[in-house]
């Protein structure tokens, strides 16, 4: 006597059940996390250009504060547009490694931006480690 056996469907239901060893690489991101982080990364060095052009023009006269506070105090534009920037690499670091982990993404902007902001948070670790 002959049993039936249903057939196995052996191909993936939908695009997110693919091997990820089968997607390609690309250069834009197609995550949300993933342009969330290129896209911080580019707004940080704008914002670094905007401190740098504070500090040349409106606080060029005003000395800088002893510690963090009094630096706001003393020139708040500049501290707060450098604070903003720094921040911006660290979240990029942030959601890079969501992008690249959680999301599995596999664009070279958002690697290349992971990068940088790993480069800008160990810098900033760096500073609280060994102050000058």
């Amino acid at each position: 006597m002959h049993t039936y056996k249903p057939a196995m469907n052996l191909q993936a239901s939908s695009s997110k059940e693919t091997d990820m060893s089968e997607r390609s690489w690309t250069l834009l991101p197609g995550s949300r996390p993933g342009r969330w982080s290129v896209g911080l990364i580019g707004v940080m060095p704008i914002l670094f250009i905007l401190g740098l052009s504070f500090s040349s023009s409106i606080y060029e006269s005003v000395p800088a504060g002893s510690n963090l506070l009094a630096d706001i105090a003393a020139r708040p534009l500049l501290t707060i547009s450098m604070l903003a920037g720094m921040a911006a690499g660290a979240a990029g670091l942030m959601t890079g490694l969501i992008a690249i982990f959680k999301r599995r993404e596999r664009a070279i902007l958002v690697y290349l931006s992971t990068v940088i902001g790993g480069l800008v948070t160990f810098f900033l670790v760096s500073l609280f480690i060994f102050p000058e």
